[in-house]
């Protein structure tokens, strides 16, 4: 019996948990797991369940004319291992043909299916012999990967050359992105070998180069986090004040942000699940009495007019963010996007109800699509005879002269404004996710 490589198998498991709703890549990138695997191993595992992921949609597309029943329903225990062998034969040029052929095989055996098996080996060698150059490299047809749908609203809300520089930013790994808290932290993780580079935003982030970030001292201490640019952006845009709400705190990197900006803050975070507000509480435990973790429903805020300034960064379809979590496209469907709107409109007219007269709400997605977004803050503003949006303008140049922005970040920053001064980061353009912002004041 061939032996199947710690990398495949864990791939698989991956696949399989995501297929059936039990997880997300990038939390499952990050168990026990996968970094209790060698080097190479971890590295290759990431490489193929998020290439797989990333590329599922045309992966299948060259793997249908070879089946004997074209429109046949797969078990997603055979067709994980298809996927995985053709991902290796199209999409990487160092894995050897009879590797990704004969493991995706044994993965179809070892998972119960022998009969099938035979069906991935002739597939897949079928595949190989009819195969052109591997194309580990971006091109033109990664537009491919996205559901039609999607690529044809891109297309029609941003422009078709737009709409191919976000298709092709979601094929590829995002960079890793840290945030430190001092040089004297920059220092040790040189000392483990960790090598980074300046942030092309923020003076407090770093993109790793070289080296395993989550097995340093740094970070077993909470010196240092994995934290996306445009995330860590999304809080600094927050305006100091003396009380403030963060409307859906959990996982909590925004929300010690916005108490490492304001050291003098009373903070109340809220989160409406149960297990999320554990976890958001044993992140948070270093600030002590000064934050509140609370177990709330962000549509119905009952401290009205309580708070200087509230963060709504609400939860979303996430499409600003398919390079670091590429399922996303697998599962979201049109319909969803109204439903997602609803809920951020009440959420955004909670925060509202919750600050004082001349007091802020910074409305936030990691959302391309405008129902998640302009609309809804056009929406709720509208309903509202005391509130007014802010252009970010102010508060970009504010954070320019605190020097939290690095040089020529401000300019980048105010290209990627509206005319009304609401934030739009496309995915890649500034090397981050897609996000946006937008500040709305409750007038005196």
């Amino acid at each position: 019996m061939s032996a199947v490589s710690p990398a495949r198998r864990a791939a698989f498991a991956i696949l399989k948990a995501i297929g059936e709703g039990r997880g997300h890549s990038d939390a499952m990138l990050r168990a026990k797991s996968v970094t209790a695997l060698s080097t190479a191993d971890r590295n290759l595992t990431t490489a193929l369940a998020l290439g797989v992921l990333r590329w599922q949609i045309d992966l299948d597309r060259s793997i249908r004319p070879f089946l004997k029943h074209p429109n046949a329903k797969l078990d997603s225990e055979v067709l994980i291992p298809l996927r995985l062998g053709a991902f290796q034969l199209l999409r990487m040029d160092r894995i050897p043909v009879h590797a990704a052929i004969d493991e995706s095989v044994e993965l179809a055996k070892q998972a119960g299916h022998r009969f099938a098996s035979g069906m991935v080996n002739a597939v897949l060698r079928r595949l190989a012999d009819a195969r052109g150059e591997p194309a580990e490299n971006m091109s033109d047809d990664c537009c491919r990967a996205y559901p039609a749908w999607l690529g044809d609203r891109w297309k029609a809300n941003y422009g078709e050359g737009t709409a191919r520089a976000i298709c092709r930013h979601g094929q590829t790994q995002p960079n890793l992105t840290v945030r430190i808290s001092g040089d004297s932290v920059e220092e040790a993780l040189a000392a483990e070998d960790i090598v980074l580079r300046p942030g092309e935003l923020l003076t407090p982030a770093r993109q790793v180069v070289a080296g395993d970030v989550t097995k340093t001292t740094a970070f077993r201490d909470g010196r240092i986090r994995i934290q996306d640019e445009g995330s860590q952006l999304i809080a600094e845009l927050v305006p100091r004040g003396r009380a403030m709400l963060d409307c859906c705190a959990a996982p909590g990197g925004k929300t010690l942000i916005v108490a490492e900006r304001n050291p003098d803050a009373r903070i109340v975070a809220c989160e409406s699940s149960a297990q999320r507000l554990a976890q958001l509480r044993e992140r948070l435990k270093p600030l002590g009495s000064r934050v509140q973790c609370r177990l709330a429903d962000a549509t119905a805020i009952e401290d009205d007019s309580s708070f200087d300034v509230a963060l709504a960064d609400v939860p979303c379809s996430g499409t600003g963010t398919l390079g670091r979590n590429p399922e996303i496209r697998h599962r979201l469907r049109p319909e969803d996007l109204p439903r997602q709107a609803d809920r951020q409109k009440a959420i955004l007219r909670g925060a509202l109800r919750a600050v004082r007269p001349g007091g802020y709400a910074l409305y936030s997605t990691c959302s391309l699509e405008p129902e998640e977004n302009g609309q809804v803050v056009e929406t709720v503003i509208s309903e509202r005879a005391d509130v007014q949006l802010v252009p970010l303008r102010g508060r970009i140049e504010e954070l320019r002269v605190d020097g939290i922005l690095v040089d020529a970040a401000a300019k980048h920053l105010m290209e990627s404004l509206t005319p009304e001064g609401v934030l739009r980061l496309l995915p890649g353009v500034l090397g981050t996710d897609g996000f946006y912002a937008a500040l709305i004041q409750r007038k005196a």
